[in-house]
């Protein structure tokens, strides 16, 4: 940063006749003159700007060079980690997993940052989910306790029966998910998922290993929302590490930059990196039609309603072929998740009542209990997400019409009585809007 050079004020006093007098008046004839002329002293707040801008420039990128590399070098520490705890389990004949063997033994599985190859397929990326990395993750926060215990893989007990643990397993899934008669086929997907190398039996470590991974809310939604196009693939697990397909590009152009200068990027700015950045306009519309189906998807499903918790851009990710896919899961709960979370829960006020980031229900001031219904459904809150994604570059015909349907989405409540009558038609009429502007277009 250029500073100005402070003026120093001369005290007053009768200078010496001769040299002295002459000295002064010339070394202030040096500094005058240029004040007059306005020559550099103009160009000075002009030069300011333009090192203060330099400076700042170079800060940011420094910061994200730093960030990229320590990220890098934190994901892959973390992964070596996971890697020699959940090998020593197998090893010990503690787990057991489909993947176990190439990933300790044949080191077919390896880790580059937060991608790996899976095995029999050269270079195909896929996303390592390991309950450790997690635990080390600082976004947990330093008094967050850490999710791997000593006694993480001590369900079931030995002399469990298969039809103990298939009773076992059902009775978890409608804890979770809701007594639903859906829920026995799910049970018997676990059932076969343990018993991975096929030899009609399931061992100690297979039913561990299982269990352990039913205890982790994103592994229970992606074998919920394994039939859904828009979740991520199951590919493998080893205890409770499992792998998923590769990591979708993400919408939000802000991911790419540090944390801690995420906050400082201004919405005007971020509203140009999203057109400069991301991709084209109609590419858009048909991520955003992806993110509806997948509303669809987790209202009244197969397997229950789920909510999302945590609703931002960050989330939103896309294939190559621009198909939405869910990027992160951990932040989407089964609806008997949130409700026995809320359910009698003391509060003040409505921020109170909030499961996750922003499933947030109303607070009854004269009993000081949380509600049951959510404030915001999942579409109000997609909707809200859509308005900064798809009205910036949309087309001029297509704005006025997708603005308003935008905002009427947002203001649907989370009331049941609501949801029922106003949700589907809304969504239906939101994608017959966005697929009209993109159907018969090299986009599609």
């Amino acid at each position: 940063m250029i500073q100005a050079t402070p003026t120093t004020s001369v005290p007053s006093r009768t200078p010496a006749p001769g040299r002295k007098e002459t000295a002064l008046i010339r070394a202030q004839a040096t500094v005058f003159p240029s004040v007059e002329k306005g020559g550099s002293q103009g160009r000075l707040p002009g030069l300011r700007v333009k090192y203060v801008f330099l400076v700042w420039l170079g800060v940011f990128a420094g910061s994200w060079l730093a960030y990229v590399h320590y990220s890098s070098y934190a994901e892959l520490c973390r992964g070596h980690i996971c890697q020699v705890v959940i090998c020593d389990q197998y090893r010990k004949g503690i787990i057991s997993g489909s993947i176990c063997q190439d990933l300790c033994h044949l080191h077919q599985v390896e880790w580059r940052t937060c991608l790996s190859s899976v095995p029999g397929q050269q270079g195909k990326e896929v996303t390592i989910k390991c309950g450790i990395e997690e635990s080390l993750d600082s976004k947990a926060g330093a008094d967050a306790a850490p999710r791997r215990e000593l006694v993480l893989f001590d369900k079931p007990t030995r002399g469990t029966s298969i039809k103990e643990f298939q009773e076992m397993t059902l009775s978890f899934l409608k804890a979770n998910l809701g007594d639903l008669p859906s829920l026995p086929a799910l049970a018997a997907q676990v059932l076969l998922m343990a018993d991975f190398n096929k030899d009609h039996r399931v061992s100690l470590a297979e039913a561990k290993s299982v269990w352990a991974l039913l205890q982790r809310n994103e592994f229970l939604l992606l074998l919920s929302l394994q039939e859904k196009e828009h979740a991520s693939r199951l590919l493998g697990y080893c205890g409770d590490l499992y792998l998923t397909e590769g990591v979708p590009h993400s919408s939000w152009p802000g991911a790419v930059l540090p944390p801690l200068l995420r906050p400082l990027l201004p919405p005007a700015l971020h509203g140009a990196l999203q057109q400069w950045l991301g991709p084209a306009w109609p590419r858009r519309a048909k991520i955003a039609v992806g993110l509806l189906e997948f509303v669809e998807e987790l209202f009244h499903g197969a397997y229950g309603t789920f909510y999302m918790c945590e609703t931002t851009l960050a989330n939103v990710g896309y294939t190559a072929t621009y198909d939405f896919r869910m990027a992160d899961l951990q932040q989407v709960a089964p609806e008997a998740t949130v409700r026995r979370f809320l359910r009698g829960r003391h509060c003040e006020h409505s921020s109170d009542c909030t499961y996750g980031r922003d499933c947030r229900a109303p607070c009854d001031t004269l009993l000081r209990q949380c509600k049951g219904d959510l404030v915001q459904p999942n579409l109000a809150k997609v909707c809200e997400l859509l308005q900064d994604y798809l009205l910036p570059g949309a087309p001029a015909g297509l704005r006025a019409a997708l603005g308003k349907q935008l905002r009427t989405c947002t203001t649907l409540s989370g009331l049941a009585s609501q949801v029922e009558a106003h949700h589907s038609l809304v969504l239906s009429h939101l994608k017959t809007l966005l697929w009209k502007e993109i159907s018969n277009t090299k986009y599609t």
